[in-house]
């Protein structure tokens, strides 16, 4: 049996095993999408959002790319963002990176690795602002630390995108956190910060990141 042939009898297998505990569910799920959360994550094989979350298909709305970044111009993201806040409703968006992120590794390490350097560079314009205290750290503690500090900053950065700055002024309930997933265990942390509003949305994540690269360089 081929991959591919496989992968179509897991589905079989799967959507069969599916209708038989819930003979409604994909009538149901067919209708209608009504999620709560937006999961921004990385596009890693490894952390697959639903499964990590406990959730079942329909219940959360996906955006992935390499190292979960968020930025301006991206207009593939900033329409799921969109569509997520205006049109689903959701109420939470979830910035989740991963330690052990590959992408995160190769923007710290400065790998070659062709057209993927340029998205990437968002990672090392974020190095640059906290390079005084990065440069104290090994290798390994700069990955670590930088997974997280990257989720914080992508965090801002849905925050400070006109979609959420206009759900905020039209008093649409909206929250941003930021979190990290660890492979080793397939536990979630909540970094603590969560975004409502505008209002000192950069100075919370600052003051985040800042803690976090203080803690690293005490050890």
């Amino acid at each position: 049996m081929s991959l591919l042939e496989h992968l179509l009898e897991n589905n079989k297998r799967w959507a069969k095993e599916t209708a038989e505990r819930d003979p409604e569910f994909f009538r149901s799920l067919a209708n209608i999408q009504n999620p709560e959360v937006l999961w921004i994550g990385c596009a890693d094989s490894r952390v697959p959002a639903n499964e990590i979350l406990g959730l079942l298909p329909g219940d959360v709305f996906v955006h992935r790319n390499v190292a979960n970044i968020v930025v301006h111009s991206d207009l593939n993201c900033l329409s799921v963002i969109q569509y997520a806040i205006d049109v689903l409703k959701i109420k939470h968006v979830i910035v989740c990176g991963h330690l052990g992120c590959g992408g995160v590794r190769a923007a710290v390490e400065k790998q070659q690795n062709g057209l993927i350097d340029n998205w990437l560079r968002h990672i090392q314009d974020i190095m640059l602002v906290y390079d005084r205290y990065l440069r104290a750290l090994d290798a390994e503690q700069k990955n670590h630390v930088m997974c997280r500090i990257n989720a914080l900053a992508q965090a801002l950065n849905v925050a400070e995108t006109t979609v959420l700055s206009n759900a905020w002024s039209r008093g649409q309930e909206v929250n941003v956190h930021a979190w990290v997933y660890s492979l080793e265990n397939g536990l979630v942390e909540n970094q603590g910060v969560t975004l409502s509003g505008p209002e000192n949305a950069r100075e919370k994540v600052t003051a985040k990141i800042r803690e976090i690269l203080l803690a690293a360089n005490k050890r």
